[in-house]
């Protein structure tokens, strides 16, 4: 297993991020996330430091293996080791599976860094109808 070894994140272009408003109710996306590229050890600090802190600390993160390069089994992020875990044929594959002791797991759609940007605003609408960008 390797490691990798990370700064927290610097200044970096705006997380492009939309979550579903909350609610009581069981949904199986919790909202959509475009990263700029499919190096997932330079996407995913920006990710993890920009999600709200009641979400708690995210320890492990599930993905599609084949859809990012660079998947560790672990790296720190902010100081926080974080599992990473490539996905089996029953996870979608176009979905990152954050998971939070004690809180859950949050299910964001992952929209291709290709995306033109038409076409993210709407996968993003889609995925967290009312929220806002």
């Amino acid at each position: 297993m390797t490691t990798a070894l990370l700064p927290p994140p610097s200044d970096t272009p705006l997380l492009r991020l939309r979550l579903a408003p909350r609610s009581t109710l069981p949904r199986r996306i919790d909202g959509a996330w475009w990263p700029r590229t499919h190096d997932l050890l330079a996407e995913l600090p920006h990710l993890l430091a920009g999600l709200p802190r009641a979400w708690g600390q995210v320890v492990s993160v599930t993905v599609d293996g084949a859809a990012w390069t660079g998947t560790p089994g672990r790296m720190l992020v902010c100081n926080e080791v974080v599992r990473l875990v490539r996905s089996g044929a029953a996870h979608p594959p176009d979905t990152i599976v954050l998971m939070v002791p004690g809180q859950g797991r949050w299910d964001l759609l992952v929209v291709p860094p290709e995306s033109t940007e038409q076409a993210a605003e709407a996968a993003m609408a889609g995925a967290a109808p009312g929220a806002h960008a």
